[in-house]
C-alpha cells in the first residue's frame, strides 16, 4: 500500500516591498536577496527570480539586475519554518564562532582581528567564513562586505565596509596603490639585508582537487613586495612584509623563491621543518597583517589599523635564541 508523505505544516509572511537605499544601491539583485532573505537556500531565491515572483519596479529582472538607489523590490512569501530552522542553526553555530576582536568601528568601516585558520570568505570547502559570522552576529547591519581578503592561515587586520560608499572608495584606493599594508613574517635562514625590493612574475592555477597554487614563471603578473628587516635570530628572521601589489600568496611565493621559506607555511614551506616546530608547539604560518594604513572613506583623514601579533607567535619569538654579535662570531 502506498503511504502519503504529509508535508509539514509551515507558516509564511506576506509579500512585502523593500525601497532601495545607499547600501543596496549598484548591488546584484541575487545579492541583495541573499542578504535581505537571511536563511533561505540560494537556489530557491534563483527560482524566485526565475519565475517572475521578485520584482523591481513591479517588472521582471534576472539574476545579473544591478539595483538603483530607490528601486521598489517586492519579495516575495517565503516558508518560514525553513527560515526558523535556519536561524535555529546559525544561532548554534554562532556559539562555536572564535572570538573576532574588534580593532575600529564607525559608521563607515568594521576593523576586525582575524584569527590564523578561519577563513575570510566561505567557499572551497569552508561553509562560513569571516563575513559570514559577522552577518550573522550582526544582523542589524543591513551592509556588510569584505574590502580585501587574508589567506585562512593569515592572522591580522581585515577591514570589512558598512556602507557601499565605503566599499567604493577603498576599493578605488587599493587600486591606486594608496593602502599601505604591512605584515610580520618570520623566515627560516639570516636574511642579510636591511631592506630589498623583490619583484617577480606570479602565475596562478588551480589544482584538480581546488587549491590555488603560484608559482614564478615568465608569463606572470607582476608582483612587488618590499621587505625590511626587523629581528635577525641564530637560525631565523623576522621581517616586515609591506605589499605594492596584491597578487595571490605573493610574500610566501617571493620567499619561497629567494631561498627563506615562511616558518609554518604548508604550501610553499619547509615541510620538515614545520612538522618539527609543530611538535614543539608552533602549528601555524607565522605570517601576520600587522598593520593598515589607508585614508578614511567619509573623512578623509590617514587611518591606521594594527593588530598585535597572536600569543603563540609572540611565545615562539621568545623562545628563540639570538643572533650571535659580531665580536662573538669567530
Amino acid at each position: 500500500m502506498n503511504t502519503l508523505r504529509k508535508e509539514p505544516k509551515v507558516s509564511s509572511v506576506a509579500a512585502s516591498w523593500s525601497e532601495v537605499g545607499e547600501e543596496g544601491a549598484d548591488q546584484r539583485i541575487d545579492n541583495f536577496l541573499i542578504r535581505v532573505l537571511k536563511g533561505v537556500p540560494k537556489s530557491h531565491l534563483y527560482r524566485l527570480l526565475r519565475t517572475g515572483q521578485v520584482r523591481v519596479n513591479s517588472r521582471r529582472v534576472d539574476a545579473a539586475y544591478r539595483l538603483r538607489l530607490g528601486d521598489r523590490v517586492r519579495l516575495p512569501p517565503v516558508r518560514a519554518a525553513a527560515r526558523d530552522r535556519l536561524h535555529s542553526q546559525t544561532v548554534r553555530r554562532s556559539a562555536l564562532q572564535p572570538m573576532l576582536r574588534t580593532l575600529l568601528e564607525d559608521d563607515a568601516l568594521l576593523a576586525i582581528d582575524k584569527p590564523a585558520g578561519m577563513a575570510a570568505h566561505g567557499g572551497s570547502g569552508v561553509s562560513r567564513g569571516v563575513i559570514e559570522w559577522l552577518r550573522a552576529q550582526r544582523p542589524e547591519l543591513r551592509f556588510l562586505e569584505l574590502v580585501h581578503r587574508l589567506d585562512r592561515d593569515t592572522s591580522g587586520v581585515l577591514l570589512v565596509a558598512k556602507k557601499r560608499t565605503a566599499l567604493t572608495n577603498l576599493h578605488a584606493q587599493l587600486r591606486a596603490g594608496q593602502v599601505r599594508k604591512s605584515y610580520l613574517v618570520l623566515v627560516k635562514g639570516v636574511w642579510s639585508n636591511e631592506t630589498q625590493h623583490v619583484r617577480l612574475l606570479l602565475t596562478k592555477r588551480v589544482t584538480p582537487s581546488g587549491e590555488r597554487r603560484v608559482a614564478v614563471t615568465d608569463a606572470g603578473q607582476p608582483s612587488h613586495t618590499v621587505f625590511t628587516c626587523v629581528h635577525r635570530f641564530r637560525a631565523y628572521t623576522l621581517l616586515r612584509a609591506e605589499l605594492l601589489t596584491g597578487r595571490t600568496h605573493q610574500i610566501r611565493v617571493h620567499l619561497s623563491h629567494l631561498g627563506f621559506p615562511v616558518v609554518g607555511d604548508e604550501k610553499y614551506g619547509d615541510f620538515a621543518l614545520n612538522k618539527s616546530l609543530a611538535r614543539e608547539g608552533l602549528k601555524r604560518m607565522f605570517l601576520h597583517a600587522a598593520r593598515l594604513e589607508f585614508r578614511h572613506p567619509l573623512t578623509g583623514d590617514m587611518t591606521v589599523v594594527e593588530a598585535p601579533l597572536a600569543s603563540a607567535l609572540a611565545g615562539f619569538l621568545a623562545s628563540l635564541e639570538e643572533s650571535p654579535r659580531p665580536d662573538e662570531v669567530g
